[in-house]
């Protein structure tokens, strides 16, 4: 049984190949088969030309690239395309999650959940490094609408390490339009709505410096993506 695992990246020339040697480390000391997919999402730095040496390099790392920076929901939906194994996970590029954290998730799957998603929510004493106190406050508001409007009873949609089995990761993104960070919402939504069953897991998680994301900014869009999900018309 093989596992992919999807690497959404943008403008991370700094840390991706601490990264994917981290993760490429892990994965071959698994014994299992594996692929790493990165998909670089636009970058303007030089995250393609370091990720594709290190591809070549290594054997066990694909790339997928497109020259317009398209959002993280389109991302992972390439990276999702391009897959091959029988699992299918994405996790960030800056590891808040770390990669060692993957067997947690394997097994929900075995035992017989459909998707396994990490959470930040479900055992807080698992942070390490928290992020700001208005990231967290803000973040727990969110998912207060995100639950009336679209996924009751998940506490933690946007923590970025999810593991899925193969056919349901291709069922379910084929299905997805949302290309911003509504994208983790509209797949556990759309999990649920295929009869799919969801397991939320506690991870150990560490906020990382550098991030991209502007929590008000990035609030209101996914906000907006919540009511463009409850109005599109999904084939099911």
């Amino acid at each position: 049984m093989k596992t992919s695992l999807i690497i959404p990246a943008y403008n991370e020339q700094g840390r991706i190949v601490s990264t994917l040697r981290t993760v490429d480390a892990y994965m071959s000391a698994q014994g299992g088969s594996y692929e790493i997919i990165v998909v670089d999402d636009g970058s303007t730095d030089g995250t393609l030309d370091i990720v594709k040496d290190l591809a070549a390099e290594t054997g066990s790392i694909r790339v997928v690239s497109y020259e317009k920076n398209s959002g993280k929901g389109y991302a992972v939906r390439q990276g999702v395309f391009a897959a091959r194994g029988d699992y299918i996970a994405f996790s960030d590029a800056d590891l808040s999650a770390p990669i060692d954290e993957l067997p947690k998730l394997f097994d929900a799957i075995k035992n017989g959940f459909d998707v396994a998603i990490g959470s930040r929510a479900v055992n807080r004493s698992l942070l390490g490094v928290h992020q700001p106190w208005y990231r967290e406050l803000g973040g727990r508001g969110l998912n207060l609408i995100i639950q009336a409007l679209a996924v009751p009873g998940i506490k933690d949609t946007q923590c970025g390490f999810k593991l899925f089995r193969g056919d349901v990761a291709r069922e379910i993104f084929s299905k997805c339009f949302l290309d911003g960070w509504g994208f983790d919402v509209e797949t556990l939504y759309l999990a649920r709505r295929l009869g799919h069953t969801v397991a939320e897991i506690p991870v150990r998680w560490s906020h990382a410096a550098g991030s991209k994301i502007h929590p008000f900014s990035a609030g209101v869009r996914v906000i907006e993506d919540l009511i463009r999900l409850r109005l599109h018309k999904y084939s099911i």
